[in-house]
């Protein structure tokens, strides 16, 4: 029961899925959802799509999710038995982002060469990427410290997945307890300082990313400013 619960859950995500392309786009823009339920129910599709970017759907492939999930909702009959299609929709699965995965591998890779050519940039013996745009003049956090920071992160093509600076709401973390690239690199600064993190993804969150906002093998910037180290 567990398995086929995970799996119908995996398939209303991938019927309720968004297409990144043009054409999908500009008709989401012309059937733009005006009452409060409709932008209720259009969020929803949005929120959902966000954990199919690796599937890198073409609008072929969406068109026949969406099918499956109208022929499904109006209990219509089909010579295709979806229970039966179950491993093949998991192998599309790993198929998909394992691909992605290697894809952004690539890109991660690039990314980084290009940008520790920049003026400022420090890269460490760990391969992270280090640019100090502001020095500070207070202490320096040991790893072992509590710190509190404000942050953006973003992924490679410019899109913010996380902002303390957004919210509003400085974050405060024992810094032993993120992700390596962040441990180290918050330790070169200085209270009041500011600085650039080019993070590789084995710094970061690896092979398995996090989903949904964070794809696999994604090399990450973040922009942080070390606020306090809290005692």
């Amino acid at each position: 029961m567990k398995k086929l619960t995970a799996i119908a859950a995996l398939l209303c995500t991938l019927s309720l899925t968004v297409c990144d392309a043009d054409a999908a786009k500009n008709k989401a823009k012309e059937q733009a959802p005006m009452t409060e339920d409709q932008k209720t129910l259009y969020a929803l599709g949005r929120l959902m799509s966000n954990s199919l970017a690796p599937f890198e759907l073409t609008p072929e492939e969406v068109a026949q999710v969406q099918k499956g999930l109208a022929d499904g909702v109006a209990n219509v009959k089909s010579d295709v038995n979806a229970e039966e299609m179950i491993p093949k929709v998991q192998e599309l699965q790993r198929t998909r982002m394992a691909a992605a995965a290697t894809k952004a591998a690539a890109a991660g890779v690039a990314f980084l060469d290009k940008a520790s050519k920049e003026a400022g940039v420090t890269k460490t013996a760990s391969g992270m990427l280090i640019k100090h745009t502001t020095e500070g003049t207070g202490a320096s956090p040991a790893a072992t410290d509590q710190v509190k920071v404000n942050y953006e992160g973003r992924l490679i093509d410019g899109k913010v997945f996380d902002s303390s600076f957004a919210r509003n709401e400085p974050a405060t973390f024992p810094l032993n307890g993120v992700i390596a690239c962040w441990t180290e690199g918050v330790q070169t600064m200085k209270v009041g300082g500011k600085a650039q993190f080019t993070c590789p993804a084995n710094l970061a969150y690896g092979e398995h990313g996090s989903p949904p906002t964070i794809p696999p093998q994604a090399t990450l910037v973040f922009d942080v400013e070390l606020l306090e180290i809290v005692k």
